[in-house]
This record gives structure tokens, sequence and C-alpha cells, in this order.
């Protein structure tokens, strides 16, 4: 083996090798992380990645999500050319055909829908990535219809209505300057991992941390000071059971309540129903650990607070459990203070980079005035205040109802039935379309129910504006050339809507020239500018928040303050919602005998991401068969023993599965990662079972029956 061998199989770069290092970012997790990464090209293709060096995500790591990039781009059932469906919906027969004739598929199929029915009859809709939205709402206004919707009316989206309720905005910790983090659901070493290197700093510089789990994680092992563990959905009930301590103690900041805080007097009365006599009945924690974590409250008064929004919402009750968690921050003087929570308006696709941007002028000025109301504004009508666009929970009832009115056509990007619950339900809906498109990267289960399934480009084939809290900024060029005949989500959108001659002169114009225009021309920075760096590059100024300026200014609430009784809700009684944070069981007491296990999903694992990259060979290795968590007593009780298959039952249906003993989660539990497609646990699912104030679906308490298979 010569000197030049061994060095390109090293994948050393240079111009002897061949090899040269291009850098992009990872997508898999969108849109929170977006990772640098070092992509090493050799012959127009990837052979090696690693993390980018002082990239302010990931500074030269990667996660074993981001690991797996090169076999996700490069898996063998990658869409390269738009496919036209002939076989039955769901079959998976298609032939290729080219993207002239795709186009005009499209816009014959979607204008016929808008002739017969009306424009809002075509729903628009988008999966992950997240990345092109704000074109995929214009799109959608352009061609006259209300139903533009998102992945994000089961993710996050809750979280945020919460916060915008009670302080008109989003807020995020201020950690740096806490004496106690108040960690509600938070496991940073399985999600957003930087978060568990710096909080493992801030607990040896002293940083107190009291996390509250349903399970038992790193977090809870390696954090806390103080661990409660209640059971899945109460959490609700703990924080009012935590507040009514606070209260009754005095250990609140009542100058700030009165000046700051609308509602309190009646919060205070609801929460002291949550006291010594019934919270572990309720929540499973005993009192004196509720009491516990008021006295370290009180014990370390800077206190800021991680409320995740997937575990916290992710229930009937979640939108009021988020808000119940919320307050605690609010009655002991930590909103708006250093140490605290301060407001973290978001610059870009709900990340807060410090920086203003006119994103949602963008995505607004073109809203159809005259249009019907979106899918699910009539049921969830909290959502269509503060949302306005498609609450997609609704879309399977809808189409199959046709009330209140008919939906035709369905044009997707990144389309997943089997994150809705009752994904059978939704899979059916499909069925009964006139019309379905779909554009992912690979041939899906629901892409094969898609009449027309789009070839997409990953983030190593295309170019993409991405900032970064701290008022950076970067727009990443492509690393190799689009694979087949795949195209990047924007430049579909672009050309579909000239091909369309859709009445929107800026949306034609493309992705480029809203960033440029939209946000980028207010700080006086070309996008050539960023495509020329290696890293992102600061492009404002951020100046760190003072004590209580936006309280002193007025939030975007109606009275201006925080609100623990949201005037909103209160000035709206004929939606039949609660203006307090008030709690509700997570369960019908209905089936109880029958079904006497809580089935959750969606806990993260190291490995795996929602379903996104079950089919990379490394990730599945690490998990291969579809498992369940369940207490070592139970697994006695059905004598059952590691790795034995289980039978998990509801009213919809049930699939088989493995089970793990553990101690992690507990007595009556069942806890099981999702997105496989031979046991998916959302076909399990109540499609009804939402949150009346979200819409959010109930993937992480479902009663359930679980037997050992014979």
């Amino acid at each position: 083996m010569t000197d030049l061998d061994r060095k390109i199989k090293a994948k050393i770069p240079g111009p002897d090798t061949g090899i040269e290092i291009r850098h992009t970012l990872c997508d898999i997790c969108s849109p929170g992380m977006h990772c640098g990464i070092n992509a090493y090209i050799r012959d127009g293709k990837v052979i090696k990645i690693e993390g980018t060096d002082g990239h302010p995500s990931n500074d030269g790591k990667l996660c074993t999500k981001g690991l797996s990039n090169r076999q996700y781009i490069y898996r063998k059932d990658r869409v390269k050319t738009p496919l036209l469906r002939t076989g039955p919906r769901g079959e998976g027969k298609f032939e290729p055909i080219s993207w002239e004739d795709a186009y005009t598929k499209i816009a014959e199929n979607l204008n016929q829908a808008k002739e017969r029915y009306g424009a809002e009859s075509v729903v628009f809709y988008s999966g992950y990535s997240k990345w092109y939205r704000q074109m995929l709402r214009r799109f959608a206004y352009a061609f006259g219809s209300p139903n533009y919707g998102c992945e994000s009316s089961a993710c996050y989206t809750a979280a945020f209505m919460a916060w915008k309720t009670a302080a008109g905005d989003q807020g995020g910790p201020d950690m740096d300057h806490s004496d106690l983090f108040l960690g509600w659901a938070f496991n940073p070493f399985y999600s957003s991992y930087r978060g568990a290197e710096y909080a493992m700093k801030r607990k040896e510089e002293g940083l107190k941390f009291l996390i509250v789990d349903t399970r038992k994680t790193p977090a809870s092992e390696k954090l806390a000071d103080l661990f409660l563990q209640p059971r899945s959905g109460t959490d609700g009930a703990l924080a009012h059971a935590i507040a009514n301590v606070l209260i009754k103690n005095g250990w609140i900041d009542l100058p700030y309540i009165r000046k700051y805080v609308y509602g309190f007097d009646e919060y205070a009365e609801y929460v002291s129903h949550f006291h010594e006599n019934n919270i572990e009945e309720i929540t499973g924690v005993p009192y004196h650990k509720v009491a516990a974590a008021a006295k370290l409250i009180h014990d370390n008064p800077r206190m800021s607070c991680n409320e995740s929004s997937a575990p916290l919402c992710h229930h009937r009750n979640g939108f009021q459990n988020y808000r119940a968690v919320m307050a605690l921050l609010a009655i002991t003087g930590n909103f708006d203070r250093k140490g605290g929570q301060f407001l973290t308006p978001h610059s870009y696709m709900h990340v807060p980079c410090g920086f203003k941007t006119r994103e949602e002028e963008y995505q607004y000025e073109t809203c159809p005035k005259h249009a019907k109301l979106p899918v699910g504004a009539e049921r969830f009508p909290l959502w269509q205040y503060l949302e306005g666009e498609m609450q997609a929970m609704d879309l399977s009832r809808q189409i199959l109802e046709k009330k209140p009115y008919p939906i035709k056509a369905v044009f997707a990007l990144g389309f997943n039935a089997r994150m809705f619950p009752d994904s059978g339900k939704m899979l059916h809906a499909l069925t009964e379309l006139d019309f379905f498109v779909d554009t992912d990267l690979f041939l899906t289960d629901t892409a094969r129910y898609a009449d027309l399934v789009l070839p997409a480009c990953s983030s190593f084939e295309r170019g993409e504006f991405k900032p970064y809290p701290g008022g950076l900024a970067w727009y990443t060029s492509p690393v190799m050339e689009p694979l087949g005949e795949s195209k990047s989500d924007v430049q579909i959108l672009t050309e579909l809507a000239n091909y369309m001659d859709l009445p929107d002169e800026q949306l034609k114009e493309g992705y480029e020239s809203f960033i440029q225009k939209y946000i980028l021309d207010d700080y006086n920075i070309r996008t050539e500018k960023l495509k020329e760096a290696s890293l992102p590059v600061k492009i404002a100024e951020v100046s760190p928040p003072a004590d209580y300026a936006s309280l002193d200014n007025g939030l975007l609430t109606p009275t201006g303050k925080f609100e623990l009784k949201s005037k909103i809700i209160e000035d709206h009684p004929e939606w039949g919602l609660d203006a307090l944070p008030t709690y509700l069981s997570p369960l019908d007491d209905a089936d109880r005998e029958a079904y006497p296990f809580t089935l959750t999903s969606g806990s993260r694992i190291p490995n795996a991401l929602h379903s996104r990259i079950h089919a990379v060979p490394n990730n599945r290795s690490l998990r291969p068969y579809p498992t369940a968590d369940m207490n070592r007593t139970d697994c006695e009780r059905l004598a059952v023993t590691e790795g034995d298959d289980i039978i998990i039952s509801t009213l919809r249906g049930s699939i088989t599965v493995k089970v793990h003993p553990t101690s992690t989660v507990p007595e009556k539990l069942v806890n099981l990662y999702h997105g496989y497609t031979e046991a998916d646990v959302n076909s399990l699912m109540d499609a009804d079972h939402l949150d009346p104030y979200s819409g959010f679906p109930a993937y992480r308490s479902t009663r359930c029956a679980v037997t050992r298979r014979a």
C-alpha cells in the first residue's frame, strides 16, 4: 500500500487525496440544535463526518443522531425521482415521472379541488424538517387556503401558547445566575446534550437542582438535590401543592405579586385544595417531599426553570399542567429578573437568537381575509385565537366526517401519519382524499399512500439560513450534489408557485429573497457574506435583559401583567375553558379495571429521534427491537423477564413488543419509545383524547392492559 493509499484510507484531506472538508449542519433535530458538521468529500460523496470546532451549538461534538448522517443520507430507500402511484394507496407501487409532469398533475388537481369545493378544501401540511415552513404557509395563503398546518400541532406549540397566555411571549431560564434550577422533565443527557455538559458544570459551581420527572433519568441521578417522581400527567397537581406550601408559609414575593401579577387571590384559593391530605393519592409523591421542594425553593431564591414542552403537554390536561409549573416562577418573583426567567422572543422558527426579524410579517401579510376557519378552529378555539393555523390533530376527523366542510386534497412536505394518535385512522383518512402529494427523502409508510411522491434533499444537498443565540447567523451551501433528481423543499415551492402563477410575487422570488428582504436587510448584511463563512457570524449585538424591564413596560397580555388567571380565556366564556390553571386527571375512571396500566410514549432515547433514523443501521443496532420499560414489580406479577414478548392493548387494538424490567419507571406505567413501524404505539392512542385548550394528543397518558405473550 502506498503512502497515498494510506492517506486516502485514513481520510486525510489534501490535494493529493482529493478529499475536501466542507461545512454544513445537522438537520435531524430540527430546528433546535442544528449542530455544525465537517463533511469530508471525495469524488462528490460524503466519506466521513465530524463535528465543527467552534460552532456555537456543538463545538466539535456530535451525538449518536448527528453521527448517523452519512448512513441517513445514503439510505437505500432514498426517493430520487418524482413518483406516480400505479397501484392502490398504501401498496407502494409507483413509476418515475418528470418534474414537469409532476407539477402539471399537482396544479391540475389542486386547482380542480379549489374550483369544485373551495380553496379551503386543500390542506398544506409540514412534518419534518421545519426550515421551509414560512414559505409553505405563504404558499397556502397565495393559493387561498387557510389550511396551513404542521407537526407542531403536537410539538412545542402548546408550551408557546401557555407562555403567550401568561406572559405574552415565550420565556427562558437565566441559568447562569440561578441559585436553583427547577428541571421539570429535564433530561439533556438524551436531548440537547450540550445542556447536560453545562448543567454538570453549574452543579460543580454550586447550583442546586430540583428535578421532577415521571421516570428516573440521568438528570435525576447525576444532578438532583431533590427528585420528585409524579404519576404521568399529574404535574399540575404537584405544582399546585408546592405553590400551596409556599403561599401558606409566606415564602412568596408579595410586593412583586401585587405589582406585576394578575389573578393571584383566586389562584391562591384554588391551589389551597392541593395539600397533605390528598397530594400523594393524586400524584404518588409523598407530602414530605412536596414540603421539601417548597423549602428548597425558599432557601434558594433565584430560581430558573425548564418546563419541557412534550412531557408536560402531551396529556389531555397538558396546557394547564404547563401553566401550573410556570406559576411557580410568578409567585416567587422569578419572572423577568436575573437568575430567574426572562422573555426570550423568537427570532426565527421559535428559536430565540437575541435579534428581531420580520419572519411573522412574511408569513402572515398575505393571509386570506375572508377565508373559512382552518381545520380544528371550532373544536379548539384558544388554539385558533393564539395560533390561527390548522390544528392538524383534527384533520383525520374532518376528512372522514366532511364537517364543517370537506377536505379533498393534501399537499405535504414530510407527512408522517404515524405521529398522529390512532395512526390507523389517519392512514384511512388519506385513502378518502381525491389527491395527496407527499415530499420526502424516503418512501415512508405514509408516502406509500400518496398519488405523487416528490424527492427532497437532505441538509447536505441544499443551502439554508440558520440563526443562533447571541446574534449569530449562517447560510450554508450544499456540500454535495442532490442525489438523483431530488430538490430542496423551497426550490419545489418556488418552482410550483411560478408554474401555477400564484398571485404572490414575493413568494415566486424564492427562499433567498425572503431571507434577504425580511431578515438580513435590517442588519445590512448579504446572504453572500453568510455563505462565505465556515461558521455562524455575528450579525446583531445582543444586550442582556434588565430586571423587570418587560414587566415595567407592560407584557403583551391584556392586563400587561403576568397572568395566573388568563384574561383571554376569562373574556371568552363561550369557549368553556378555565381561566385559572385548573387541574384535571389525565385519565378517565372508565375502563380502569380492564386497562389498569398507563401507557406513555415519546420519551427520548439517545440513538433516535421519533422515527427519523430507525432505518439507519448503526442507530437501529443500539435498540433493535421495540421495547417497553416496566417496573420490576409489575414484571414479576406478569412473570416476564428481560426480552420476553408482551402484548400491550387498548380499546383501539394491540401490539407486541419486548419488555425491559427496570426501576426507572413507577409501577403501573408502561414506557414505550415510539416510531417503530412494526409496533406503532400511536396506533393504540385515541384520536379524540385531546387537550381542549391546545388540541395536543395524550401520547403520555392512555389506559392500557399488558399480558405476557404465550
